[in-house]
């Protein structure tokens, strides 16, 4: 076992040094990563507003708490952006455009980079940030740093349109081309239920074997084929080798995708990557990992059963309270959880990079199956996050930009 596993951290820290130099490529396809195709953003019309539910909904921003003022408790969640590549109008000369909640920080400045590599020469600008003078509405989420008014700095309002698309692309949850003169966008509440779930199905999702029969996720055992699709969208079987995490006890608030045509409900955790195309394609290359917290109403995900595969549009999106949480690994890096394709990765947006750190954990596995074992690994009924998953984290915060990460945290993954 102890060399098993100076084989496994050796291996990954080799694989985890190749990771940033495939990150300087681009941001990459992910799965299918062999078919390149670039997306072409499209601005948003005026008074158009991303994802098209009300702000706050579970399908968006969500509800707001409670007003946020200098002598709440609450004060100290906000945090100062110091970013100098954003301009902050800061018309109180107090500094609070600055502060904002810790997810509102990172979408802002990611958004950030997407404006200069957009605009070069142009910087994003803050007009409005928290708010504790009451110049908003009631519940406004402007007085919880949860929302941002924004203009590029040099003002030319022919941008906006775009600017408002690079903010949904940034990961804004709610994104609103309110006025001419800016842009609104606001984030879920970091102290939400959703802000605390991890990368993970309920027990009770189900998987489709070899066989033809159905098995819930919790009663997987490793060598056991799963459906998933290969690069070409095609459905395959996979070996499971074990739980990356697993809880049977942990209560859990799951994001729920809904499909209607072919009907499907996949249950996941906020930050466990899916597949994703903006628009109704055949092509599977169009499809690209993202975080299920950024899935939206009108997007397609890729639903595989065993009569076919084919696109589902996302019909409904909302959060349900399940018990049980399972994070399962296979061969291929993905499997059909409900009828739906889904990564077996979560906490980093980068599914491609994932497979390749646990090249060393499927080459360990493949040797001692030779031998009659099971991959060496723990066994699947362990509780709690694989050691691996966990050295890998830790691996990668130290080796990639914080960008990639899901700004919820290691909880996530």
């Amino acid at each position: 076992m102890r060399l098993w596993r100076l084989l496994m951290v050796v291996g990954t820290g080799c694989a985890l040094l190749l990771c940033p130099a495939a990150m300087g490529c681009g941001p990459g396809r992910g799965y299918g990563s062999r078919r390149r195709h670039n997306r072409k953003l499209t601005p948003l019309s005026y008074k158009q507003f991303i994802p098209n539910v009300a702000e706050k909904t579970l399908g968006a921003s969500g509800k707001s708490e409670s007003k946020i003022n200098r002598n709440a408790s609450r004060f100290k969640d906000l945090i100062p952006n110091y970013n100098p590549d954003i301009i902050f109008k800061d018309e109180e000369k107090s500094g609070a455009d600055r502060l904002m909640t810790q997810r509102c920080k990172d979408k802002l400045n990611a958004l950030a980079i997407s404006v200069m590599n957009q605009w070069p020469g142009v910087r994003l600008r803050v007009t409005e940030g928290w708010d504790e003078d009451g110049h908003h509405s009631v519940e406004s989420l402007h007085y919880e740093g949860r929302a941002v008014d924004i203009t590029t700095s040099d003002r030319d309002r022919s941008k906006y349109g775009m600017l408002a698309r690079l903010a949904v692309e940034a990961g804004f949850d709610w994104v609103y081309y309110e006025s001419k003169a800016h842009i609104h966008c606001s984030v879920k509440s970091d102290h939400s239920m959703a802000a605390k779930t991890g990368g993970c199905f309920p027990g009770n999702a189900s998987v489709l074997m070899e066989d033809g029969r159905r098995k819930r996720v919790s009663d997987l055992q490793p060598g056991d084929r799963v459906q998933t699709v290969d690069n070409e969208g095609d459905i395959t079987f996979s070996v499971f080798m074990t739980f990356l995490d697993q809880d049977p006890g942990r209560v859990k608030i799951f994001q729920v995708l809904e499909t209607l045509d072919p009907p499907r409900r996949l249950l996941l955790t906020a930050a466990h990557l899916v597949f994703v195309a903006d628009n109704f394609t055949s092509d599977f290359g169009q499809f690209r990992p993202t975080f299920a917290s950024n899935v939206r109403v009108g997007q397609y995900v890729y639903a595989a059963g065993s009569s076919g595969q084919r696109p589902a549009r996302v019909t409904g999106v909302s959060l349900q309270t399940e018990a049980g949480a399972y994070a399962p690994l296979t061969q291929h890096g993905t499997l059909v959880v409900n009828g739906v394709l889904a990564s077996c990765f979560a906490a980093i947006e980068g599914h491609s990079l994932a497979q390749l750190a646990f090249a060393p954990f499927r080459l360990c596995y493949r040797l001692t199956s030779i031998c009659g074992g099971h991959g060496g690994s723990p066994p699947a009924r362990q509780e709690g996050i694989h050691w691996y998953s966990w050295l890998l984290y830790r691996l990668g915060r130290l080796l990639l930009n914080p960008e990639y990460f899901h700004p919820w945290g290691v909880a996530q993954g």
